[in-house]
């Protein structure tokens, strides 16, 4: 039992740094600390994994109050979300792997790496998704642990961005968006029928 809980944990992480779209972060991150030195560049990877796992925890505990409080079901909000996990596939998809031009003078860790790169739409209608179907105490840890997961290996591959660039290229980046857009679709349509078959019951 408890290998089969740390080998879901471990599948759910990766689901949702997958979710978080790693390489369009990657292409951000690469773009936006061109001139900074490498004492900085870790304070911005530390800051934007620590804010990443702190707005997603406040959406993964509060989701399911939020939820309440619009008066919209869960298979609503998870077709909802399945619809936008597709659209962020189709937009990875369609990605030539030109890093963003993002004109921030000050620091970039907040905005835009963590809100919207990580924390966009899709991946916060996820985690209130996960966190309304939780119910005990041990699922809502779960969820963190996988979500600390998510946000410390974000934290590493910021870390390593210099050697991911100089292994990968440009080439390797842009088949790296194309998987995890693959993976996104997958992820969305299996929301989207989740959704519908508890819509139909």
């Amino acid at each position: 039992m408890e290998g089969m809980a740390v080998g879901m944990i471990i599948g759910q992480s990766i689901k949702l740094y997958a979710l978080m779209t790693p390489t369009a972060v990657l292409s951000a991150f690469i773009n936006g600390t061109q001139q900074y030195d490498m004492a900085r560049k870790k304070r911005v990877a530390c800051k934007t994994s620590v804010s990443i796992f702190l707005i997603g925890s406040c959406m993964f505990l509060l989701g399911e109050y939020i939820s309440s409080l619009f008066g919209f079901t869960l298979d609503a909000f998870r077709i909802g979300v399945g619809v936008l996990l597709f659209l962020s596939a189709v937009t990875l998809m369609n990605d030539d792997g030109s890093p963003e031009h993002h004109s921030h003078d000050g620091d970039i860790s907040v905005v835009p790496l963590a809100i919207p790169l990580c924390m966009g739409p899709s991946t916060i209608g996820t985690l209130m998704v996960i966190g309304a179907s939780t119910t005990t105490v041990t699922e809502k840890l779960a969820g963190e642990i996988c979500l600390l997961l998510a946000s410390a290996g974000m934290f590493f591959l910021l870390l390593l961005a210099n050697n991911v660039v100089k292994i990968l290229g440009r080439t390797g980046l842009i088949v790296m968006a194309k998987l995890t857009a693959l993976l996104l679709a997958a992820m969305a349509a299996q929301v989207v029928f989740t959704g519908i078959a508890g819509f139909l019951r």
